[in-house]
This record gives C-alpha cells, sequence and structure tokens, in this order.
C-alpha cells in the first residue's frame, strides 16, 4: 500500500532534497510551492502526512494548516521555518500542527519524525476505524514489533537499530512466522541472487539475536531448526 506525503516548501532546492530522502524510503511524495497548491493537492490526494514551511507566498503554511483543519484533514502535518523563537512554535502548534523542525536541520530527524508521526497516525485510524488511510505492513509477535514501510523494529516497546540487510532478514522471517528458511533460501530471497556461500547468514542471524532476543543463548523468537534453517517461533 501506498503512503503518500506531500511537502509545501516554496524554495525549490529544499523541496526536492526533502523529497528524495523520502522516497528513498519508499514513500510517494507529492510536491508544491505554496500553500495554495499545497491545500489544493490535498484535497485531491489520499495524503497520509504533509511536511508544511511557514513562510511562502500567495498563501503561507499557517494558513495553509488552519484551512486543512477547518476542513476536517487529520493527518499529521510537520512544520518547516527558518524561525526558531518559541513563540513561532506555539503559533505552528496552536492551529493544528503536530510538529515543528528549525531550518537548516538534518535529514534524519526529519525522516525520524515522518516516520514516528505516520506511526501514531495508523494507530489511529486503526483504533477510530477510519480508512483514510492504508494501514503500514506492520508484523507483530510476542514483543517484537516491525514496520516494513517505516523500516522500523521495536522490542517490548523499545526502538532497535538493525543494518539494512538484518531488517530484511527479520522482515522475511516475521512475514512467515512458524515456517522454517534454509540458509540458502533467505540469501536467494535477501540479496537476489543464487546462494554461494551463506556463512554470512549465521553471522547475521547471530547479530539479529544480540538485539532482539533477552537472552540470546536461550532465544524465544529466533530459533534454528537443527539440519534445515531458521526460523521465527509463533
Amino acid at each position: 500500500m501506498e503512503t503518500h506525503i506531500l511537502v509545501v516548501e516554496d524554495d525549490a532546492e529544499i523541496r526536492e532534497g526533502v523529497s528524495i530522502y523520502l522516497k528513498n524510503q519508499g514513500y510517494t511524495v507529492h510536491g508544491a510551492a505554496n500553500g495554495a497548491q499545497g491545500l489544493e493537492l490535498a484535497r485531491q490526494l489520499p495524503i497520509h502526512l504533509a511536511v508544511v514551511d511557514v513562510m511562502m507566498p500567495m498563501m503561507d503554511g499557517i494558513t495553509m494548516v488552519m484551512k486543512l483543519r477547518d476542513e476536517g484533514c487529520e493527518f499529521p502535518v510537520i512544520m518547516l521555518s527558518a524561525k526558531s523563537e518559541d513563540i513561532d512554535k506555539i503559533t505552528g502548534l496552536n492551529i493544528g500542527a503536530d510538529d515543528y523542525v528549525t531550518k537548516p536541520f538534518v535529514p534524519m530527524e526529519l525522516l525520524a519524525r515522518v516516520h514516528s508521526h505516520l506511526r501514531r497516525y495508523e494507530k489511529f485510524l486503526r483504533a477510530t476505524g477510519a480508512a483514510a488511510a492504508p494501514a503500514l505492513r506492520t508484523y507483530v509477535i510476542g514483543g517484537l514489533e516491525l514496520c516494513e514501510d517505516t523500516a522500523e523494529l521495536t522490542v517490548d516497546g523499545t526502538p532497535v537499530k538493525l543494518t539494512p540487510l538484518e531488517f530484511k532478514i527479520l522482515a522475511l522471517l516475521m512475514k512467515n512466522p512458524g515456517r522454517v528458511f534454509s540458509a540458502e533460501e533467505i540469501y536467494e530471497r535477501v540479496w537476489n541472487e543464487r546462494a554461494v556461500s551463506t556463512d554470512t547468514i549465521m553471522v547475521h542471524i547471530r547479530n539479529i539475536r544480540e538485539k532482539i532476543e533477552y537472552n540470546p543463548r536461550e532465544p524465544k523468537y529466533l530459533k534454528v531448526v537443527w539440519g534445515i534453517g531458521y526460523k521465527i517461533e509463533k
């Protein structure tokens, strides 16, 4: 399912830079150069989150967000602004924004906030029974919660960082709980090439265990089926 993000920013360089980072995370991104364009796109498209600059021509970000909220749009909004005074942040939050990032910002910080707000919005939609946005691809087994769309993993509610390959391996196993995968099959599915040597799989499995298991020597989730392969216990 596609997750649509609206980026409203009059600075073309910033707008394009933010869009590239978001697209690299797998999101579908729509750009607008001012609040009027952004408001029109939000009315036409199934937007799940908006990143909105404050100071823009034709219609500023504050006015745009006020109109969005007046029209009943509930998706998260992250405001961008070169201003750092508390009064500006308070104004943005009071008119309906969910977060505030001051320019210049670190792209990874913005991405982290986008992921966080999308996760909360998805939970809100599930709780209310709303169907305005597609559910994120989330898999839960015991205390493990893995979101394929945001590339995030939590263990007992605590975020855990995995390398891209570790994440792909764990995602494969969690999407198929109880199924045993041979090392060769894991390699071919994750690397998308024929398995020549699978020694690296053992290393990745050991590293994943260190990160997700309370006691890696007596794993609760990631089990070895001797002589066959690996599985995530149901």
